[in-house]
């Protein structure tokens, strides 16, 4: 899938484009309005994604999967982005572009060879628990205990905003293995959800991105093998701070592939739709919102592509994939809102797209770190702490 040097075959990657935006409008456009009003995707369509290829795209052959340049893996979630599907974006996020790569790059083969060719078929289906009910984005400040007992772990806490949650077959799990040690003493753990200790509470009930799979998870002296331990004891955080930018860079792919969506519908509303007796196109207010969100898109756009090879060439730092996240985010919330304006009163209904791609946005500046903590990032990197 890439030429010489490893550069992107440009029109490969746009013919893997293409069949997966035939396999959506197959597999998901006819039904994700039912799945919006029910609340959760089916289990099944994880095993659809997988046999479709859509999974985990760049896991290694070795681990099942086809070993693509990353590029491909943002494309499955940039055209169910653009499509209107964002809760499904974000599950398959997390799945392939989250859980997929801390075992990739921190397993052990064990946990590769078990895990990942589970997780590129859809048999498996992957979720990361970081945030608690009274830890957000400061994790240091997790309670999640795993207590080392002979040659297992007994973990004991809760986690809560986890997406995949109710499907999930495996959790990348934080928590604490020495208390007094602040960050230091952070370890990760791969959960296997069938073994005794864990439980999962409801699905969150959200105000967008209904379908999307939002769950609270506990652990109740829950029994782990050592082998579940990922990296090294107390590496942890280490762990999560060098993950997290393909996660915010991905984050901020998604905004800008929502807001190229939102922007089209609206561009072709506005050449139909009539006002004062003339196209709403033509109306100098509609020409120039569009104008702004038009070049709103096509900077962001510009930076994700430069992250994406800082990013595949190991060179994106914490602070380059903050700023990616902050700006494509707010961006996209600023487009997705001058689009449903341009739509009036047909905008604020649930018939149209465009008020799902407002309600499904919003989130979009929170989860993965807030807009906040991002512009913190970026202070310190440039200013160094207060």
């Amino acid at each position: 899938m890439t030429s010489v040097a490893g550069v992107i075959d440009k029109e490969e990657l746009e013919m893997f484009r293409g069949s997966v935006i035939k396999a959506l409008e197959t597999e998901v456009t006819p039904h994700y309005e039912a799945w919006e009003q029910s609340g959760i995707v089916p289990r099944e369509l994880w095993n659809t994604l997988g046999n479709a290829g859509m999974l985990c795209v760049d896991v290694p052959e070795d681990w099942g999967g086809c070993g693509a340049p990353f590029q491909y893996s943002v494309v499955v979630g940039e055209e169910m982005a653009r499509m209107g599907f964002g809760a499904l974006s974000t599950n398959v996020m997390v799945h392939s572009d989250i859980v997929a790569p801390y075992l990739s790059h921190l397993g052990n083969e064990e946990q590769r060879q078990h895990w990942l060719p589970k997780m590129v078929s859809g048999e498996a289906v992957g979720a990361i628990a970081m945030t608690e009910p009274g830890a957000g984005s400061d994790l240091q400040a997790m309670r999640t205990s795993a207590v080392k007992d002979g040659d297992e772990y007994i973990l004991n806490g809760s986690k809560t905003f986890i997406t995949n949650g109710q499907h999930a077959d495996m959790v990348i799990v934080a928590a604490k293995t020495d208390p007094k040690a602040g960050a230091r003493g952070i370890s990760l753990f791969l959960v296997d959800t069938s073994l005794p200790g864990y439980s999962k509470g409801r699905n969150l009930d959200k105000i967008g991105q209904h379908s999307g799979d939002t769950s609270e998870l506990f652990f109740s002296d829950m029994r782990v093998p050592a082998s579940a331990l990922v990296g090294e004891e107390g590496q942890g955080f280490m762990y999560l701070m060098r993950e997290l930018p393909r996660e915010r860079l991905v984050i901020g792919a998604l905004g800008v592939a929502a807001a190229r969506g939102a922007l089209d519908l609206t561009i072709a509303y506005a050449q139909e739709r009539e006002l004062f007796g003339q196209k709403l196109a033509q109306l100098q207010n509609t020409r120039f919102e569009i104008a702004r969100m038009e070049t709103d898109c096509r900077v962001n756009r510009a930076f994700i592509d430069e992250c994406i090879s800082l990013y595949e060439k190991g060179e994106l730092d914490a602070p380059t994939a903050s700023m990616a996240k902050y700006s494509a985010t707010e961006m996209q919330c600023r487009v997705a809102d001058g689009c449903l304006q341009l739509f009036g009163g047909y905008g604020y209904t649930s018939e149209y797209p465009i008020s799902r791609a407002f309600i499904d946005a919003r989130v979009q500046r929170i989860y993965g770190g807030t807009s906040e903590v991002m512009k913190e990032i970026i202070a310190r990197s440039v200013l160094g702490k207060a």
